[in-house]
């Protein structure tokens, strides 16, 4: 295990943080006059874990080989999603371990998934710590997906390499300028979310959980009405323009700060990512006009494409009655996602386009048998083991899908709860579709072993699935 110090040492720093955050809520039960032991004793547990892995590895080497960085992701979910669950078993509220863990890891992983089923009534400590396991997994997420996923060439991720002289020996030290630009550009945001939900009609406490998880991409509420609760079309509005701020790459936001003001403008990504939502928009009005199946109300229609498309997961519509190729339609933007190196999640919007640019190289193949065709991605060629990557990526998403679906349905889950329920997990979105899970639904009724796989899908979509998937591998180990 020695060769392994440079991770539980990270570990151990990123306890100890958690343990830290757990003293947030402690202040707002004062506040409200809700004090308990539970996040006191969650706290401690998890500092002192930290603690421990933290001063039983200061001798490490300060480097991350391939296999390390592999492994540190993994158990880095995995471990906060564990300590994080604590709050919850500590809690007045009887938590189940099986529900306190999905609630954490919904959180962690920005899937928005609950299993409480009267927000309205719960603590303010606890509905404060579910946005607080949100903020920290969009910002963790964006982190690794620019820094660590890049170097791990998962799926794909190495297009947003920051510069071509990364080095998986020494990946901690190279991430440390960009980490703490994106923690700057985040918290900018969120606070500027925050104010703007205030100015709009929050009260202090929602304008803050609520900037959060909106931010993230997450979709924690403290209603079970979610957004829709407040019937405001300025909150509305609002959290639509910052959903999809923390759904645009961070990278471009430090572009942006570095001179290029025109990068949010000319990147490829972002754009084919606006025209998915119009498109999108003008599909679904123009159904629902014809149709006749709800009234044609623009304003839900717009935010509820945008909170599913980003994989938010807030709701003001239980757009569960807009008829059938409605369900249809959300079910496939939560497979699409958002940008890469953002909050969002699913399938992303760069590994389809480039799956649509091969397709097409194919067929002008096809027609042109002697022609010579190089494929670009934003004016720059990719080779085939990077296609290979996307491809592989994409077949592995869909073929998890299926056997989530599967199993779900081996549970007892009626087809429309178990199919959405694995797109939903997979894609990080939070609400399914149907009577059970639907908009308006929750996950407390599923059976534990179903709340066991729906775990297991979350932190396979939010990690990318290979940087999980490798893991099971003997020969990733050896060489």
């Amino acid at each position: 295990m020695s060769n392994y110090k440079t991770v539980f040492f990270t570990l151990g720093i990123l306890q100890i943080i958690l343990g830290v955050f757990m003293f947030i809520p402690i202040v707002f039960q004062f506040i409200y006059s809700e004090i308990d032991s539970s996040f006191f004793g969650a706290s401690l547990v998890t500092i002192i874990f930290g603690t421990l892995f933290f001063l039983s590895n200061l001798d490490h080497d300060k480097k991350l080989t391939l296999q390390q960085a592999f492994l540190l992701t993994a158990l880095s979910w995995l471990s906060i999603a564990i300590f994080g669950s604590l709050p919850f078993i500590f809690s007045d509220l009887n938590f189940s371990f099986v529900n306190a863990f999905f609630e954490s890891m919904s959180g962690i992983t920005t899937t928005g998934s609950t299993i409480i089923s009267n927000l309205d009534k719960m603590p303010k400590g606890i509905l404060l710590w579910r946005a607080i396991l949100q903020w920290l997994g969009g910002i963790g997420i964006i982190i690794m997906a620019i820094t660590l996923m890049p170097i791990m060439n998962v799926g794909g991720m190495q297009l947003f390499k920051i510069s071509n002289n990364d080095s998986s020996e020494k990946i901690l030290p190279k991430s440390k300028e960009i980490a703490l630009r994106l923690i700057y550009i985040y918290t900018s945001l969120t606070l500027l979310c925050g104010l703007t939900y205030k100015i709009f009609g929050m009260s202090f406490f929602d304008s803050l959980t609520h900037s959060m998880t909106t931010i993230a991409t997450g979709g924690f509420s403290n209603y079970n009405e979610s957004i829709g609760f407040f019937d405001s079309v300025s909150i509305e509005i609002s959290a639509m323009i910052f959903i999809i701020l923390g759904s645009l790459p961070f990278i471009a936001y430090i572009k942006f700060i570095s001179g290029d003001r025109k990068i949010i403008f000319n990147d490829v990504q972002v754009k084919t990512f606006f025209k998915i939502i119009i498109v999108s928009i003008i599909i679904l009005s123009i159904y629902l006009l014809i149709t006749g199946s709800a009234d044609l109300n623009l304003r839900s229609i717009f935010f509820n494409i945008i909170s599913i498309l980003t994989g938010t997961g807030y709701v003001n519509a239980e757009f569960d009655t807009w008829g059938s190729f409605t369900l249809i339609l959300f079910l496939g933007l939560m497979f699409i996602g958002g940008c890469a190196g953002s909050t969002t999640c699913g399938v992303k919007i760069f590994r389809i386009q480039i799956l649509y640019l091969f397709v097409v190289n194919q067929l002008k193949k096809i027609i042109y048998p002697k022609g010579v065709f190089v494929l670009k991605y934003d004016q720059n060629p990719i080779d085939n083991k990077f296609i290979s990557s996307i491809i592989s990526f994409i077949y592995m998403y869909l073929v998890i899908f299926f056997i989530l679906t599967a199993l779900l349905s081996l549970t007892g889950l009626d087809f429309i709860t178990s199919i959405s329920g694995a797109a939903t997990s997979i894609s990080n979105v939070g609400p399914g579709l149907g009577s059970i899970i639907g908009p308006n639904g929750d996950f407390s009724t599923l059976p534990d072993i179903s709340k066991w796989i729906l775990t297991l899908g979350m932190i396979l979509g939010r990690l990318e699935l290979f940087a999980i998937l490798v893991l099971f591998l003997p020969s990733f180990w050896r060489n």
